[in-house]
């Protein structure tokens, strides 16, 4: 899922489908973030990074169990995140 497609989900009036808006959004940028990383470590990256790699790395490892305490809450608040 693009972040273009969570629009209509955080428009919502439910909050259940703002949160999964607020979960896709997060996971894409995590995806997008695994393989900057893996681009970095490889020297493939089309810029230099301002960055340090262990920054950005932390930032992944955050944003993970971020991720992670969203699909724990959808559990127990019976959201489906699929």
């Amino acid at each position: 899922m693009e972040l273009k497609d969570t629009i209509v989900l955080m428009n919502s009036p439910e909050y259940k489908d703002r949160f999964k808006a607020e979960y896709f959004q997060l996971k894409n940028r995590i995806e997008g973030l695994t393989l900057m990383l893996q681009k970095y470590k490889a020297g493939t990256l089309p810029f230099i990074p301002t960055c340090p790699y262990e920054l950005l790395n932390t930032q992944l490892s955050c944003m993970s169990m971020y991720a992670l305490n969203l699909e724990t809450r959808a559990h127990l608040e019976e959201i489906d995140l699929k």
